[in-house]
This record gives C-alpha cells, sequence and structure tokens, in this order.
C-alpha cells in the first residue's frame, strides 16, 4: 500500500491521523481583531488537542465590486501576521495572488495559500513551491478534483515538498456552491485533503456582494469529516455581521468549539480517515 502523504506546517502535520485546523478572518481587519481571534483559536485547539493555523488575508483580491473592502495590503497585513505569529505562537496562513508577492510572503507565513481562481497559475504554483515553505492549494470550483494532482505536481517541481489540497464546493450553474464529497478520497492520494467549511456554503451568483448561508457550516464539515479530510477550514469571527469580507459564511467565534467538537468526534468515529 503506497504510504499517505502528509504536510508540516510550523509545529502541526497534517495527514497523520489526527485532526488539524485552519482558523481565521477572512480578511485581516486589524492587529487587535487578529490577536484576539488567533488566542481564541489557539486555546481552543489546545483544549480538544488539534493542530492549528491561523489564517487570515491581506488582500482580498478577488471581489465581486471595484470598491469592495479588500484589506490593509501585503505590507501592513505581513506586519500583523508576523505579530500574530511572535506574540501568539501560533503558524500563519494568507493568500498570494502574484509571483511578486511569494516572497516577502513567505518571509513571514509559515504556509502560502494559493487562491481557489488561481490554481491552475503554473508561475504562481512553481514560486510558492521554490520558497520551501508549506503550500496550501484550494481547488478551483472549475476543476475537477483528479487534476488537483497536476497543480500539486507543479509545487513539488520546484522543490516544495509539503502540500496541502483544499475542497471547497463546485459551481453547477445555479446561485450556490456544491460539494461532491468523492473529492476528499479523489484528491487524497496527491496530499492531505483541507475542507473549507465556511466558503463551501458561498451563494456567489448575482449582486455586489457574495452570500451565503453559514447554517449549513456544521452539516458540511461534518459530512467532510466522514469523507475522510484530514483538516477543517474555518474563517471565524467575533461578529460575522459586521466583518468586512464575506459577512454571510464566516463562522460565529463563540460558537466554534461546538462545532469543531462535533467534527472531532466524527473524525474520530471514522479513524481519521474516512471514505
Amino acid at each position: 500500500m503506497t504510504e499517505r502523504p502528509t504536510c508540516r506546517v510550523g509545529p502541526v502535520t497534517f495527514g497523520a491521523g489526527t485532526l488539524a485546523v485552519i482558523a481565521g478572518p477572512c480578511a485581516a481587519e486589524g492587529l487587535d481583531l487578529c490577536l484576539t481571534v488567533a488566542e481564541r483559536v489557539k486555546a481552543l485547539c489546545e483544549k480538544l488537542g488539534v493542530g492549528c493555523v491561523f489564517k487570515a488575508s491581506y488582500d482580498k483580491a478577488n471581489r465581486t465590486a471595484a470598491d469592495a473592502p479588500r484589506g490593509p495590503g501585503l505590507r501592513q497585513g505581513l506586519q500583523w501576521l508576523s505579530e500574530v505569529r511572535r506574540r501568539v505562537g501560533v503558524p500563519v496562513l494568507a493568500d498570494v495572488h502574484e509571483t511578486a508577492q511569494v516572497a516577502p510572503a513567505a518571509e513571514v507565513l509559515d504556509c502560502l495559500q494559493i487562491p481557489a481562481f488561481l490554481c491552475r497559475q503554473t508561475d504562481l504554483l512553481v514560486a510558492a513551491g521554490a520558497t520551501g515553505k508549506a503550500v496550501n492549494i484550494k481547488k478551483g470550483q472549475f476543476v475537477a478534483p483528479e487534476k488537483m494532482a497536476h497543480a500539486a505536481a507543479k509545487v513539488r517541481s520546484a522543490g516544495g515538498g509539503d502540500v496541502l489540497l483544499t475542497e471547497r464546493g463546485t459551481t453547477f450553474g445555479y446561485d450556490a456552491l456544491v460539494n461532491d464529497f468523492r473529492a476528499v478520497p479523489i484528491m487524497r492520494p496527491f496530499a492531505p485533503v483541507v475542507f473549507d467549511a465556511t466558503h463551501s456554503t458561498q451563494a456567489p451568483g448575482g449582486g455586489r456582494v457574495t452570500g451565503g448561508r453559514r447554517r449549513f457550516v456544521p452539516v458540511l464539515a461534518r459530512a467532510a469529516m466522514a469523507a475522510g479530510a484530514d483538516a477543517l477550514f474555518v474563517e471565524t469571527h467575533p461578529d460575522p455581521d459586521r466583518a468586512l469580507s464575506d459577512a454571510a459564511t464566516q463562522w460565529p467565534l463563540d460558537d466554534l468549539e461546538e462545532l469543531l467538537r462535533s467534527c472531532l468526534a466524527v473524525f474520530e468515529a471514522v479513524g481519521g480517515r474516512g471514505g
């Protein structure tokens, strides 16, 4: 039997039979918010015995409207993430959108994330892999899970050995994303699989702001655990309705413990493998 690949992000190992969590606000709205969420998430993960990586985006480059809030930008955002890493003691993750962002981001981040719409961009994947940092590639809503083997291979071709693949739904032509949970075991031979429970509840069609239905986060997250996902990705905010980005889908920080406990129970029930 071929050995299942794992991925190391700072001190956290993905795919080794224990649950890991990537969590934080969608956008880095301020240093205080980042520190507050990171401290809460770290304490909760330590309490539950799961790995923890903090996530916040310094630039939400893929916005529907030109005047939508994008975040603090590369320089300020990386400064905040560096402070979170230093003061809270958690590994940090954020998106990179262009090859020019990769080198400065790699000086701070423990994991570089490739956005779903950019998962086929060879130069970006190769640049991320060449840093030697872990790379989390989000599966495009337009990409079959089998094809993500090529995305992982592009990162590894540049020397990047630590790769994650994230499932976040498929667009079937109506105002919702739909999850095909076969994607989890299909992608698992290529890299550990993360399930993005909050973006999977988006309703991206129409309007100036992407909508969504966060009430479906728990059922999708538990289903992914049963399918064999190695980790859970959750955007979480103390007051989601006031968040500057993805207000309709971020999970309330006060409800995160209940969500993670239920997912951990399913994860453990299927032996951390599922499928």
